[in-house]
């Protein structure tokens, strides 16, 4: 790959993480009642690295036949899993839990090479915290009439899980932990474009001795997530996506008796008042996003910065982001790696030049970008108002909308002003605004003085637009019982 070290006087040496160790197979086939077995469809199609343009593997592409298979072995499985001792359960979680971590290193090259995200975000934020919703989960097992005193919790069934491509392994884990740990058996369909960590998953599930059927992987695009949730066997949907689909999620299922949580997407306001600390905020602001090339339903998208401290902000934020790195997502020194897919740098492009037609005042720092692959330079844009499109409009993309506020009640209706509600950040010394806000913000997380933190044992989810239901701690075990 191309030099990735931005213009300056001085750069860092390459660090690139050796990937001799990792095990891919040219063709991934379907993981159905713990066996890999071969689509009916007869179709395959390629998984390609976002960075280079290289095809990684082949994916199985599953047809109807496939996901009736997948739901039949489901079923079967419920049977048993439900009625054996959940501290057996526990175990079986547990195993899997350690076993992630034992190949914490595989996984986070292959998400890294697949998706594109910088290493050390795979290595020290997706990996870890996969693990961790395995082991949170495992502890429940057992427990289940302590979390819910007075109540008799039952499993719902059969589970049908659809995950996106921006965490792919991390969303796997926030939806097989909590659902088996309840008794219940799953069939997850993992994106199009991120399916290898899902795959590797089931690899690492087989070799736990976890009992055929309990977790069936099933891989393919929109038409086979569509017989998943259009399944009449099936008694729950999960679903992390964009908006636009969970509402065709959402009517395809009125009618039936499935229950549903929905994920969906975010426009996150991310608010820095005058007392902050500065230099921590811009940090934050970075982070919030950032991380993970913007591709993250929460990121804190919209800026609110108070008046009086907006241009020390904004100079000391393009400053900033004048030293990220864009480049070689297995490079440990890259901070913002390659667009998930061409589709998706499509659209962030399409995003960016609307920002501009609208009047939007653009700031991008010097980028060396390589010449093969998905890239965006980190983006900002000042002179924006509640109106134009890249403010009210998710982007999923390294795109910041900045604008100012002068008082606690303005910034409230600025960003409460969006059809989403996701999340938000608070930057503040004084406890009395952070308490404020978090009442008065329509957003399911509200984080204070620092952005996109996660935890296995916190639930996450949203209002409005962006969905219904929690993921994560206690929370997240209701979305998979019969709790009377």
């Amino acid at each position: 790959m191309s030099d990735t070290s931005q213009t300056s006087s001085w750069s860092y040496a390459s660090a690139p993480e050796n990937t001799d160790h990792i095990v891919l197979k040219e063709q991934y086939d379907l993981f159905i009642n713990g066996e890999f077995i071969k689509p009916d469809s007869k179709k395959y199609f390629k998984s390609i690295n976002p960075a280079t343009g290289e095809v990684i593997a082949s994916i199985s592409e599953a047809n109807k036949k496939d996901v009736d298979l997948a739901v039949a072995s489901a079923r079967k499985a419920f049977t048993s899993w439900s009625k054996i001792e959940p501290k057996e359960r526990a175990k079986y979680i547990f195993r899997i839990a350690r076993m992630i971590q034992e190949r914490a290193k595989e996984f986070a090259i292959i998400e890294s090479i697949d998706g594109g995200k910088p290493i050390r975000e795979s290595r020290d934020v997706d990996i870890p915290l996969a693990a961790s919703h395995f082991f949170y989960y495992a502890g429940w097992a057992d427990k289940l009439e302590y979390a819910f005193p007075n109540k008799n919790p039952k499993p719902l069934g059969v589970a049908g899980q659809i995950i996106p491509w921006n965490f792919p392994l991390l969303m796997a884990a926030w939806k097989i932990a909590p659902a088996i740990a309840c008794g219940n058996t799953v069939v997850l369909k993992p994106a199009e474009t991120t399916s290898l960590t899902a795959l590797k998953l089931a690899e690492v599930i087989q070799e736990s001795g976890l009992p055929k059927g309990v977790v069936n992987i099933v891989t393919g695009a929109g038409k086979t997530g569509s017989e998943i949730v259009n399944h009449p066997d099936l008694d729950k949907i999960a679903f992390t996506g964009s908006t636009q689909v969970g509402k065709l999620i959402q009517n395809s299922i009125v009618g039936t008796q499935k229950k549903s949580t929905l994920e969906l997407g975010g426009k996150g306001a991310n608010i820095i008042f005058e007392d902050a600390a500065i230099d921590q905020a811009v940090e934050g602001i970075i982070n919030a996003i950032f991380f993970n090339q913007g591709h993250v339903c929460c990121a804190g998208s919209r800026l609110f910065v108070q008046e009086s401290v907006a241009e020390i902000v904004i100079d000391k934020l393009k400053d900033r982001m004048s030293s990220l790195i864009v480049g070689d997502p297995l490079d440990k020194n890259t901070d913002i790696g390659a667009i998930n897919s061409k589709e998706q740098l499509d659209t962030i492009n399409k995003y960016i030049k609307v920002g501009r037609e609208e009047g939007g005042e653009i700031y991008q720092p010097t980028c060396n970008l390589p010449s093969n692959g998905n890239w965006c330079p980190p983006t900002l844009f000042l002179n924006v108002s509640q109106s134009h499109t890249i403010v009210q409009e998710e982007i999923f993309g390294p795109v910041l909308a900045i604008q100012t506020f002068r008082t606690i009640d303005e910034v409230i209706e600025k960003a409460n002003n969006t059809p989403f509600g996701l999340s938000a950040g608070v930057w503040t010394e004084k406890g009395a605004k952070i308490f404020k806000l978090t009442q008065e913000l329509n957003a399911g997380v509200v984080w204070a003085n620092t952005y996109n933190k996660f935890d296995s044992t916190s639930p996450f989810g949203g209002y409005k637009e962006s969905g219904f239901g929690r993921e994560g701690g206690l929370h997240g075990l209701i979305a998979y019982l019969n709790v009377e």
